[in-house]
């Protein structure tokens, strides 16, 4: 168990990670890449569009990691987050998973465009029901306005978030930023970030 200022901290940067984006679409700037280089406070990053860009970090600023997780981690009751691409029957075959902490329960709950690739969405819900159906296991998850059932494939990504450390932001990780700042020398600032533990990329 980490010390509640750590606990604190991480779900403070897991509501900005989930609730950023719609809050802030005119003024911030997602990134998703992968450091290239480190100098400073500053991480040199190529995104997975092939852009370059500059992010400037604090000494506050707070870090969360991302770990692998499996499906047999997904349990009915689990919170979670889930990108989908929407099929012909109205389900969403899942492309990423991350489960909450229990503190988080409830957060961004809802489903929503996303832009992880085109057409994809976010459900953010409870598991109500996981079967076993043709496809892969299915899982029937509830949130405050509805439901929708989430496919999951050999090839969804499960992970987990877990507390941070900058010292793993080193060349070759993958991070995510939900709402950087760009600055006038073009650089972007960040003080929250999401990063790939021991070689993961940040599915979302």
């Amino acid at each position: 168990m980490f010390r509640v200022s750590r606990r604190s901290a991480l779900l403070s940067l897991l509501s900005v990670c989930i609730l950023a984006p719609a809050l802030h679409a005119q003024e911030a700037v997602r990134v998703r890449g992968t450091i290239e280089k480190v100098e400073g406070p500053a991480l040199l990053v190529k995104t997975r569009d092939g852009d370059e860009v500059k992010i400037v970090t604090a000494a506050d600023t707070m870090v969360t990691a991302v770990v692998k997780a499996s499906l047999a981690d997904i349990k009915p009751g689990t919170y979670l987050g889930a990108s989908g691409m929407p099929q012909a029957d109205g389900s969403q075959r899942a492309i990423e998973i991350h489960i909450f902490p229990e503190a988080m329960r409830g957060t961004g709950d809802g489903h929503r465009p996303w832009d992880l690739q085109p057409q994809t969405t976010m459900t953010n819900a409870n598991v109500e029901q996981k079967v076993t159906g043709r496809d892969g296991e299915v899982l029937t998850v509830k949130y405050r306005d509805g439901e929708k059932k989430l496919v999951v494939t050999p090839e969804t990504v499960v992970v987990a978030f877990a507390p941070g450390d900058k010292a793993d932001l080193v060349a070759g990780t993958g991070i995510f930023v939900s709402a950087a700042r760009k600055r006038p020398d073009g650089a972007l600032e960040t003080s929250r970030l999401t990063y790939g533990k021991n070689g993961l990329m940040p599915p979302m």
